[in-house]
């Protein structure tokens, strides 16, 4: 089968069953909480910041703060969370920084819901050490582990090798972000074959798919590959709430870029979008359209899309049968 992408399918409907889409459910459990989409916006500074991780966790959404804050900062946004008993989800890179991070928050009885470890080519010794410290680190303060997600990866090996090291769930695509550069830098990545990659790997780790998403209908269609979430950048960029919303309009850019004070092995760039309304329409915007596809999909929630084929354009043999 040739590599594919979310434009080269076509979801087939199934006999509704519901009588109003607006009775389909979309929510989704991950680790031990439940979230109203299966939709987490991008871990970047410019589409999430402390006041929307908030925003987000006070109305049921699942949020990953980015990793380009100091310690300081993220302890004094842990406490808050911690004391209205809303989730703690963070990110963490595999530096010396993020471990001291770590075992300040466990010091402070701060031990997080979730952590991500955020790194651009996640199959790699050093992610294999950070869990290792992770592991050890709460092992040592007799302290409950977070729930892990890891990444970023683009293969079968590196799903199996990740879930050995110990992740909780796997964080899938490479450079295909629409400001991400490293396809054009290196190579390397998932760029137009996202699709493809998505259902290639088998893993009984929940699979969080990141980037490519140009709309909600390449959500369910990874969601249908088997994502049980999807990480989106695109989505989101333009929210007149977000940090990346100023007075000259919206500025959506890489975590590799410059505008993360990076300066050297740049692998993002930036582009000005279209404003558009507050993230919380943007939310219910995206409930409604994947209500709407529960109803194509002939279920009452997102358990139909286990059994939803699909047909790939120009592709002789055309079922998820053949494709699995």
């Amino acid at each position: 089968m040739k590599p594919f992408d979310f434009k080269d399918m076509n979801l087939i409907p199934k006999k509704g069953i519901v009588s109003s889409r607006s009775k389909c459910e979309t929510g989704v459990m991950l680790g031990k909480h439940y979230f109203k989409i299966p939709v987490v916006p991008a871990n970047m500074s410019s589409i999430i910041d402390t006041e929307i991780a908030k925003k987000l966790a006070k109305n049921g959404y699942f949020y990953i703060l980015h990793r380009f804050l100091s310690n300081e900062e993220i302890l004094i946004f842990c406490k808050y969370m911690h004391s209205q008993d809303l989730i703690i989800s963070l990110s963490l890179g595999v530096n010396k920084d993020s471990k001291e991070l770590f075992e300040i928050l466990l010091e402070n009885n701060l031990v997080p819901d979730y952590v991500t470890i955020d790194i651009a080519h996640g199959h790699c010794e050093l992610m294999q050490n950070m869990l290792n410290f992770i592991d050890t680190k709460c092992n040592y303060y007799n302290k409950e582990k977070p729930f892990i997600i890891a990444g970023n990866i683009s293969t079968q090996d590196a799903a199996n090798d990740l879930k050995e090291w110990g992740a909780n769930a796997i964080k899938v695509g490479i450079g295909n972000g629409s400001v991400c550069t490293t396809y054009y830098c290196t190579g390397f990545g998932s760029r137009n074959i996202q699709a493809s990659i998505i259902n290639e790997i088998k893993t009984t780790l929940p699979i969080i798919a990141d980037g490519g998403v140009t709309c909600v209908g390449d959500v369910v269609k990874s969601l249908v590959l088997g994502a049980t979430m999807v990480m989106s950048g695109g989505l989101y960029a333009g929210c007149v709430d977000l940090p990346g919303y100023n007075a000259d309009g919206f500025v959506y850019h890489g975590s590799a870029s410059s505008l993360e004070n990076k300066v050297d092995r740049i692998e993002g760039t930036s582009k000005v979008v279209s404003i558009k309304q507050d993230i919380l329409t943007e939310n219910k915007f995206i409930i409604e359209s994947i209500q709407s596809a529960i109803s194509y999909g002939g279920g009452v929630d997102l358990h139909c899309f286990d059994t939803v084929e699909y047909t790939i354009i120009g592709q002789e043999k055309k079922n998820k049968l053949f494709l699995d």
